[in-house]
């Protein structure tokens, strides 16, 4: 084993994307730095040996000894803090700290951050877009596209980042200007062992910030410390002063701020009654930190959505196919039931993959209510098919090739089929992009 110097007191455990982002940034304040992971041949290694070859890599099974030896921890959202030898450094006096901590320190200008079990990237990237459309220098990044750590620069006039439950259980005071949790269902049941612990991971976004947006419909987002925040809310059926909400009106669905009508829900081209409170989140955000208004829905108007989050991918025989393979837990898939229902048919929805432990009686009810049939595949089919085989017919199959040919078997012009897994893509495919991407090859390839 390498024997550490004294002035290396800071270790970054965990490479990948965030870990070379810590590297770059630390070393570029002249911080000296080890790395530490579990893999063998973690991403990012060789770029890191090329850029910094005089960082200490220790790689395999970590090592309590060597983690004490550190003052200082900047861990990975990867990587439980719950780990042993991260706990035994954290109960030897080290500092666990994680990139989105560093990021708050050194940033200059006003942060929008984002979190919940769902809607997160949508609501991230559209403010993002709003911002650029009121003419802001705006940096969009953190648990997507650019790491925290990346964006920064002097010329920002504001950071939007999507932070995951794993970056904030390392955040000690974001101190963002517009903060919000978006809803929170079961997810990562597999790393959090209560969904209390879940829950105050996400809380955690709330600290040092300074205006709170709420969804009235859902009361897991509403911070538990209340002290010196001020709120923007948002609901369904919730037409109240300074509140956005959604209202019938002259024959139209409509957005609204308090008692005026903003923009027809038929104008945006985002699909399901979920996008509704994910463009009203985006709304009262951009809200917060003085875009205006009438820039923001000019911006909404014309935002298509992202891939994989209720796609529409075409239309065969009659039936209509929607691509959310970025339904990765229960509550996700739960939103697509609720809001895609065609008007003159049934949803045949496709599951399956691993559901991380989580929960699928949520799914019973509106199933029933929705669906024609249920196909399933992969890990966690077997659950999935005991859960909901009161609820509707439940086929299961070997693969996603054979979920599509079984849901364009049983759908009837009218139906909807929709692949919307409630689990995540790892058991079968890299990820929920190459499953969705897998989805769309199949619907196309269907005559």
């Amino acid at each position: 084993m390498s024997v550490i110097v004294s002035d290396r007191r800071t270790l970054i455990v965990g490479l990948g994307k965030t870990g070379l982002s810590c590297v770059r940034y630390l070393c570029g304040q002249g911080r000296s730095v080890a790395v530490a992971d579990s893999r063998q041949q973690p991403p990012g290694l060789d770029e890191l040996r090329r850029q910094w070859p005089d960082v200490p890599v220790h790689l395999g099974e970590f090592d309590a000894d060597l983690f004490a030896g550190f003052n200082e921890l900047v861990v990975s959202p990867g990587i439980s803090i719950a780990t042993p030898a991260i706990k035994q450094a954290r109960e030897k006096g080290a500092h666990i700290r994680g990139d989105i901590d560093l990021f708050s320190e050194a940033a200059k200008a006003p942060i929008v951050a984002i979190t919940g079990s769902n809607g997160k990237t949508t609501v991230t990237t559209l403010v993002g877009e709003m911002a650029r459309g009121a003419g802001v220098r705006v940096a969009v990044g953190g648990n997507i596209g650019t790491p925290a750590l990346d964006l920064l620069a002097d010329d920002v006039e504001l950071y939007v980042l999507e932070l995951s439950s794993f970056q904030l259980e390392t955040t000690e005071e974001l101190g963002a200007k517009a903060a919000t949790i978006l809803n929170v269902t079961d997810d990562h049941m597999d790393r959090y062992p209560t969904r209390m612990a879940y829950f105050q991971a996400k809380q955690r976004i709330y600290n040092g910030c300074e205006k709170a947006v709420i969804n009235l419909d859902d009361a897991l987002s509403q911070p538990m410390a209340r002290d010196n925040l001020t709120f923007r809310c948002y609901g369904e059926h919730r037409i109240n002063p300074d509140t956005f909400s959604l209202r019938e009106d002259e024959g139209h669905l409509w957005i609204t701020y308090g008692f005026d009508n903003l923009i027809r829900a038929d104008e945006l081209r985002l699909i399901g009654r979920h996008n509704l409170l994910n463009v009203m989140a985006a709304l009262a955000l951009g809200d917060c930190v003085g875009l205006p208004m009438e820039k923001m829905l000019e911006v909404a108007r014309t935002f298509e959505g992202l891939p994989h989050r209720c796609q529409f991918v075409r239309t065969v025989n009659g039936v209509d196919y929607v691509n959310d393979s970025k339904g990765t837990n229960v509550g996700a898939t739960v939103a697509a039931l609720d809001s895609l229902r065609p008007k003159q048919g049934r949803l045949v929805l496709i599951a399956g993959g691993d559901g991380k432990g989580a929960d699928f009686e949520p799914l019973k009810a509106p199933v029933r209510q929705s669906c024609r049939s249920v196909i399933v595949f992969g890990k966690d089919a077997g659950r999935l098919q005991d859960t909901l085989s009161g609820e509707a017919e439940v086929r299961r199959v070997a693969d996603l090739a054979g979920a599509v040919r079984e849901a364009a078997a049983v759908a009837v012009p009218g139906d909807r089929v929709l692949l919307s897994p409630a689990c995540a893509s790892l058991d079968m495919f890299s990820h929920y992009e190459a499953r969705g991407a897998a989805f769309i090859e199949q619907v196309e390839a269907l005559s």
